[in-house]
């Protein structure tokens, strides 16, 4: 189950780099995600844009990303105001609710560049003075001093990606700052934008202890915003770490210390003001992730940029199944395919509707209010929460022991079973796909029987 708890850590970082806040400019953004009904699942959507390069990858990262051998930001800028325009016509989307700048290092980028990505969204598509824009900041001294011209572009939340607080941690992590770096880059995140800045913190890193990190925890809430990002350090193949732990160079903690980490980070966090929101996320004065919870919810999202994935209906192909994109990984190319035929999507797929509805589960499950009835029904009409679930003997024993809880309000997590979600959604999953499979022979046979009829008349 510790090994269960680890994965569901890392779930939600997937292949876009997931976060994001609740109040702009010192208004507080309406939460559209309450107010979402059926023609909202196609009407909106969030925006990820991806920025492939950095200047140097970290150890343990196994990321899309690439040193650039030369500047071509500029063809850059064009390729990425291309593709975000060919893809908002090629959907149905009419408002985009937010907007995230992801890595890579997009902090590299000219600020130019993000204000030109911001004006072709606003030529295509309804975007709101007090959409949320987050933009993903390594704290190096070029990234600090860029975070004004960010701001002015249109950027109005910024994620630091601290990672840790000891000098030692950063060199084996191959990050290329410092710890008093990173806190004058959020001290200046702070100045620019106050109770909107995002701080990523890594616990599992080498020789780290739950001591130590509760320390380190300590100090960090000191000086950190209204949000707190936590993600546990896993081995990735192909990775410098992968090797140096393989050759024996570098120990990690165990998996009882590392899930010893999270819960004593659970419990300081809380005592801080900071309440948990989702699996990895944790906030107060309601400066939750309003991109990320797009996610969470379910609704579309239209992904832009090298290797960015989306989720949207396209328009015009007589549709109303959403697809799952991927673009073309490798920047060179992804910019020769754009150049070519205005964006560079390598694969499109259907998703079914228990495809759906798979993600609809998984992804709820990691909030801490879960999914509520009304939502869960703008996906599955015609089988409720109680209906899949209320009658499992296996989710019948989640239930018992405290892990999970199906009520009015719908199905969810207890304290308890958040943190071991990956350990439960087997359970989930297998009666999701037999419930659908169940209603679908239902409604065949029911269709034979009509057929039937009919042509006895």
């Amino acid at each position: 189950m510790i090994r269960m708890m680890r994965h569901a850590l890392h779930a939600g970082r997937g292949a876009l780099c997931l976060r994001s806040f609740s109040e702009t400019r010192g208004e507080v953004i309406e939460d559209v995600l309450q107010r979402t009904d059926s023609a909202r699942l196609t009407n909106e959507a969030s925006l990820y844009v991806h920025w492939p390069y950095c200047l140097r990858r970290c150890s343990y990262c196994n990321f899309n990303k690439y040193i650039p051998r030369e500047n071509n930001d500029h063809m850059m800028t064009e390729c990425l105001q291309r593709e975000t325009e060919t893809l908002l016509q090629l959907s149905q989307v009419s408002c985009i609710t937010s907007v995230f700048f992801g890595g890579g290092t997009p902090s590299l980028a000219h600020p130019s560049t993000i204000a030109a990505v911001l004006e072709t969204v606003s030529r295509q598509a309804n975007l709101s003075d007090t959409a949320e824009v987050t933009l993903e900041v390594n704290p190096t001294p070029v990234g600090r001093s860029k975070l004004e011209d960010f701001f002015h572009a249109g950027v109005n939340r910024f994620s630091i990606g601290v990672q840790s607080l000891q000098d030692e941690d950063l060199k084996v992590l191959g990050r290329d700052h410092s710890p008093q770096q990173a806190l004058l880059t959020v001290a200046e995140a702070r100045r620019l934008c106050p109770g909107r800045v995002s701080v990523d913190v890594m616990f599992g890193r080498p020789k780290q202890s739950v001591e130590s990190w509760e320390n380190e925890l300590s100090e960090l809430l000191r000086v950190c915003d209204d949000h707190v990002s936590l993600y546990q350090l896993t081995l990735e193949r192909g990775t410098q770490l992968f090797k140096q732990v393989l050759e024996g160079e570098v120990t990690l903690p165990t998996e009882e210390e590392t899930a010893e980490m999270y819960l004593c980070a659970r419990k300081t966090l809380h005592q801080h003001g900071l309440l948990q929101y989702e699996v990895s996320n944790f906030a107060r004065q309601n400066a939750v992730s309003h991109h990320n919870r797009s996610y969470w919810k379910g609704t579309q999202y239209i992904g832009v940029g090298p290797g960015a994935h989306g989720r949207f209906v396209p328009v015009g192909e007589g549709g109303v199944l959403r697809e799952a994109r991927t673009q073309t990984l490798e920047p060179d190319i992804w910019m020769r395919e754009v150049q070519q035929k205005g964006h560079a999507t390598r694969r499109r797929i259907q998703l079914s509707h228990l495809e759906l509805l798979e993600e609809v589960l998984v992804m709820g499950m990691r909030m801490t209010e879960g999914i509520d009835h009304k939502h869960w029904e703008l996906f599955s009409p015609q089988l409720g929460l109680h209906e899949v679930f209320g009658t499992s003997s296996d989710v019948q024993e989640l239930l018992q022991r405290g892990q999970l809880i199906l009520d009015e309000r719908g199905l969810r997590c207890s304290w308890e079973g958040l943190a071991l979600l990956d350990s439960l959604l087997p359970a989930l999953l297998v009666e999701l796909e037999r419930r659908v499979s169940l209603r679908l022979q239902e409604d065949e046979h029911a269709k034979g029987q009509t057929n039937r009829t009919s042509n006895t008349r």
